[in-house]
């Protein structure tokens, strides 16, 4: 008695479209990985500028401006993220709670954001500053 299992036949899994994408666009003979495939598929060629070419053609007094804006709006971010993770918290009635703790629950989740950033943040500033320094670098060059 056969006991094996016939299916019917399935056809082979696809490649996402940006894999497929790029092999059809390879040149002949050319190997195209998927890596290759995704990374080419998102990096915005005006971008590939190096962020010192960029740095250079702007004031140093405006890169420090920007540096500053940059840090600040990942730290209003990351405060303003941590405080809806706290709207879920109840105050907790044996060390504290209160109406002064859900008064003062918004300056410690500002400080909070201040000290994240301060201490590496998410990488949020760094891409905001080469935005702001690419936008800068777009209306004086």
């Amino acid at each position: 008695m056969d006991t094996t299992l016939s299916l019917p036949g399935l056809p082979p899994p696809r490649l996402p479209a940006a894999a497929e994408r790029a092999q059809s666009n390879a040149q002949p003979g050319a190997q195209a990985s998927f890596r290759t495939a995704v990374r080419t598929d998102l990096v915005d060629p005006k971008s590939a500028e190096s962020p010192k070419s960029a740095e250079s053609k702007v004031d140093p007094a405006i890169r420090a401006k920007i540096r500053q804006s940059a840090n600040e709006f990942e730290s209003v971010f990351v405060s303003q993220m941590l405080g809806h993770m706290f709207d879920g918290i109840e105050v907790d009635q044996t060390f504290g709670g209160g109406h002064a703790e859900e008064m003062f629950r918004s300056m410690l989740t500002n400080e909070y954001g201040k000290q994240m950033s301060r201490s590496g943040g998410f990488g949020i500033a760094d891409q905001v500053y080469r935005e702001l320094l690419r936008a800068q670098e777009g209306t004086h060059g």
